[in-house]
Order: structure tokens, then C-alpha cells, then sequence
């Protein structure tokens, strides 16, 4: 048939065949081996796309460096060389960077560097120890620019740059000597310069003539203290001799107190106290400023116990201090006074009047003294004699039960009247605010012409004239102990004893000439 093929035309058809398939092989590997070669090559070209780009912006950063650099100062330049060397490297040596860092700054004399290589090197001569050194000092525009070795580098050695000498200036160094004890304190001066001693105690001390022993110095400073003091109270106008006696007790005073070389009695009293403190403090008051004037001090027995009872005025108590220093200074005894409970009571005032003789008024305590042969002073008025209105001043008030009477008959100590005058004038009393006195526990609350309207002002007192008279003594011993237990007798010495005083007073106010002179 036609259609059917032969074996040759077979033959043929597979030969034209096979370079066909041939053909199409190796288009096909052409393809596949192209495919990685258009790859590379655009890798390549993004490649040299990069790197140019960098290369533009390393150099745009270079340019903007120098531009950078071309405007900064020399100076700072040199000096931020080596942080940013030392910064940039990571792995080198942080020790050798501070001995590189070190060497290059610029070197100050201080006296802890000299005391430390004074310790460290041999003693110098006299003439080593005051030479001069000259050390250069490199400015700071010619600082070193030391780089900063590697990690495991060597550091290499530096030579440090000349000094230009007219340029640097000179830093002079002192050698400070090591101190000997006992010597004085001297500075170091500039040569040609005086030398100069630092001033001390010591040195002013020797001007003065004092020694170099303690005993010569305490004596010569207590000399010198003790004309100063003449010096002082010529120039105020006060006897030097009992300024500078007062002084010398004050000191021995001081000596005793701080020994324990004092005595207090089973009352509380302290003589040294009284003597060097006490009555020292009253005496200017007494002479200066009331102006005292007593009268018969003569009536003041010098041994023995007796009873002195005086009158009470003046809104506050001056009128018993006065009297003490009366009776301690005319008659050369201590006059142990009676208080009432307030002043015991008082924080300050009854520690002080208890070490300056006062004792509780109590009839066992009265006559324990009296038998003791002390002068004891008695207010029998009261609160009621302070606290009278300046209305009803110099008018005494009732004397109570007559107890001080009952004492002195049973000691049979004599009693000795005393009139006051001068002392109802200090805080004239024209007022009292009795619920600031029920308030405060106190008797009452004067009120005075100054007192409260000047505040502290108001308790300063006016300076009036005192007169102190002691009266004759009135003698209990041909009564006896036994009229003490008679009631009548009591009362009739004690009415005695205040009609004396009150005409002690009525007379005594028609010689004063005033109140004030």
C-alpha cells in the first residue's frame, strides 16, 4: 500500500531525526549554562555599584576632616591627638597609656612630692638645703603627642622636645627641712629677705618676761593680770588695793572650790560661799546705790547668840540682804536669817539663800542657832510688811503670835530691835493683781509705777537712801526659859519690842532730809 512505509524510508527518518534531537540538546544546555553567567554578571555590576558609592561618601567624610581641621587651633589639636588615638584602639595596654600620659603632662612642685622624696633620699648639707632648683616647665601649646603603643607592643621611648628657655617660664622649687623638734618655726624667704618667724604664744610670752617653766609663767601671768587690773579700776575710780584684793580671794576661792577645801554646816551654810561670792556681789549695791548709813552697830554683840527682829518693807525682801551685809561688815558676824517656805521653794533663791545662812522660820531651828551662839535675824511682819501698799509705808503691821519672843526666852539670847528706812521707796507698791498671784502660788502680784508696764526695766529699784539702826539689846536672861509657857509675857515683849522699832522709824524720818539724799 501507499501509506505503509519501507524499511529505508524508516531508516532515513530516524537519521533526520536524531540531529534534530541533537540540535535541540544542545540549545537547551546553551540555555541552561547562560542563565548563572547573566546572574553573576548582575551581582558584579551591584557590586561596583556599592563600592563606588563608598568610595564617594570616604571621600566626602576625608574632605569634611580636613575642612574640620583646617579651622581648628594647633593647640587643640596637639592635645586631642593622643584621647583619640587611645580611644580608636581597643586592645592596647590601659598602664602604659597612664605612664605615656603621665610623662607627657606638665610637672608641678607640691610639698607632699617634696616630703616624699625627702624620705626617700639621703639627709642634705645646710648649704644643699637652701640652694635653689630650677625646673623647667613645658607649655602647653609644646605637650607631647605620645602614640599610644599596640597590645604587645614595646612601648618605644619618647625624647621629650627642647624647651625654648625664653618661651617657658621658671617654677623655683623650695626644699622644706624636716622639723626638729623643739626649734622654732621658720619659713623659707627668697634670698636677701629677712627671715621671718611665724608668731606664737611662746614668743609673746618671752617678751613679757615670763620663763620657760610653768611655775615662772603662772606667776608672771598673774602678775600681769594683777596690773592690768590696777590699771583698770584707777581709770573707773576705785581703790586699786581692794580691787586687787578682791581679785587674789576670787582666785583663792576658785583654788578651793575646785580642791574641795570647803565646809558646810547641818543648815546648809556655806561660809566660803558667803564671803567670796555672796556678799561680794550685795556690797556694791549696798554702798553704791542705797548708800547705806547704819547706826548702832555698837549694839551688836560680838560673841554669843542673839535675836535681831527688824521691820519688813519694800515688795521685795532687799531690806534682809542689806542687813546682812550690816551686820557682816559693822560687826564682823554672820547673821543667820528665818525665811518663809516660798523662798526655799523658789528654784534659784532658795538653793542660794540656804548656802548664804538663811534657814526655814521654824521655833526648833531658831533656837538650835541661837544655842549655837549665832546672830539670827527675824522679819515677824511678813508678806504682810512687803506686800502694804506705799500708802500705808513705815506703818507696822501685827507681829503674829510672838513666836521669835518665845525663842529668845528659851535660849535666853538678848533681842536686838532694828529700824529700817529707805527701803519702802524702792518698789513703791500701787497695785496687786490677785489671780496672777493665785495663778504663780505667790502671796501677790505688785504692781508699781514701772513694774509690769517696762517689763525687766520695772524690777531695776530706786536708788533711795537706807538708814539700818540697830536698837539696845533687850535682855531675856533675868526671865528665864520659863516665861516662854507664859502667854501674857510673851505678848506684852513682843508689843514692847514693836513700839520700839515703829518709834525708831518716826524718828529716824524726821532726820532723813529726802527720800533719794
Amino acid at each position: 500500500m501507499a501509506t505503509e512505509k519501507t524499511p529505508a524510508k524508516k531508516t532515513a527518518a530516524k537519521k533526520s531525526a536524531a540531529p534534530k534531537a541533537s540540535a535541540r540538546k544542545s540549545a537547551a544546555r546553551k540555555s541552561t549554562v547562560k542563565k548563572p553567567t547573566a546572574k553573576k554578571s548582575a551581582t558584579s555590576t551591584k557590586s561596583g555599584t556599592s563600592r563606588k558609592a563608598a568610595t564617594t561618601k570616604k571621600a566626602a567624610t576625608t574632605k569634611k576632616a580636613a575642612t574640620k581641621k583646617a579651622s581648628t587651633p594647633a593647640g587643640k589639636t596637639a592635645a586631642r591627638k593622643p584621647a583619640a588615638k587611645t580611644a580608636s584602639g581597643t586592645g592596647r595596654d590601659p598602664f602604659a597609656t597612664g605612664v605615656r600620659r603621665a610623662a607627657a603632662e606638665r610637672h608641678t612642685a607640691s610639698p607632699l612630692l617634696q616630703a616624699t622624696v625627702a624620705d626617700s633620699r639621703p639627709a642634705r648639707t645646710a648649704a644643699e638645703a637652701t640652694a635653689k632648683t630650677r625646673v623647667p616647665v613645658t607649655p602647653a601649646e609644646t605637650r607631647l603627642n605620645v602614640e599610644t603603643p599596640a597590645h604587645g607592643e614595646t612601648p618605644a621611648h619618647v625624647e621629650p622636645p627642647a624647651n625654648d628657655a625664653a618661651s617657658a617660664p621658671e617654677r623655683r622649687l623650695r626644699v622644706v627641712p624636716d622639723p626638729v623638734e623643739g626649734a622654732d618655726e621658720v619659713r623659707p624667704t627668697p634670698t636677701g629677705a629677712p627671715a621671718r618667724t611665724a608668731p606664737r604664744l611662746l614668743d609673746l610670752i618671752t617678751t613679757l618676761g615670763m620663763g620657760r617653766r610653768p611655775q615662772d609663767s603662772i606667776e608672771t601671768a598673774v602678775t600681769l593680770l594683777a596690773q592690768l587690773l590696777r590699771m583698770g579700776a584707777e581709770a573707773a575710780g576705785l581703790p586699786a588695793d581692794e580691787v586687787e584684793e578682791q581679785v587674789a580671794r576670787t582666785l583663792a576661792y576658785l583654788r578651793r572650790r575646785a580642791s574641795g577645801e570647803f565646809a558646810v554646816d547641818e543648815f546648809g551654810f556655806d561660809q566660803d560661799f558667803t564671803d567670796n561670792v555672796y556678799l561680794p556681789l550685795l556690797r556694791p549695791i549696798y554702798q553704791k546705790w542705797f548708800r547705806v548709813e547704819v547706826r548702832g552697830a555698837e549694839n551688836l554683840p560680838k560673841t554669843g547668840g542673839a535675836l535681831i527682829v527688824a521691820n519688813h518693807s519694800g515688795t521685795l525682801p532687799m531690806d534682809g540682804l542689806m542687813t546682812q551685809v550690816a551686820v557682816h561688815d559693822e560687826g564682823g558676824r554672820h547673821l543667820r536669817m528665818l525665811g518663809a517656805d516660798l523662798v526655799f521653794e523658789l528654784p534659784f533663791v532658795g538653793m542660794t539663800a540656804r548656802r548664804a545662812g538663811t534657814t526655814l522660820a521654824a521655833a526648833a531651828d531658831a533656837e538650835r542657832l541661837l544655842r549655837e551662839g549665832h546672830l539670827v535675824g527675824v522679819y515677824p511682819e511678813g508678806f504682810k510688811g512687803i506686800g502694804k501698799p506705799f500708802s500705808e509705808r513705815y506703818k507696822l503691821q501685827r507681829f503674829g503670835r510672838g513666836g521669835f519672843v518665845s525663842a529668845a526666852l528659851r535660849t535666853e539670847a538678848p533681842i536686838i530691835p532694828c529700824a529700817i528706812v529707805g527701803a519702802e521707796e524702792i518698789y513703791p507698791l500701787i497695785g496687786d493683781i490677785s489671780i496672777l498671784a493665785r495663778l504663780l502660788g505667790a502671796p501677790y502680784f505688785p504692781v508699781t509705777p514701772f513694774f509690769p508696764l517696762l517689763g525687766l526695766l520695772g524690777l531695776i529699784p530706786l536708788p533711795s537712801k537706807w538708814i539700818i539702826a540697830f536698837g539696845e539689846p533687850l535682855d531675856t536672861s533675868a526671865i528665864g526659859p520659863a516665861g516662854a509657857e507664859d502667854p501674857m509675857l510673851v505678848f506684852d515683849l513682843t508689843d514692847q519690842v514693836r513700839e520700839t522699832i515703829q518709834q525708831t522709824l518716826y524718828a529716824l524720818l524726821m532726820q532723813r532730809r529726802s527720800v533719794f539724799f
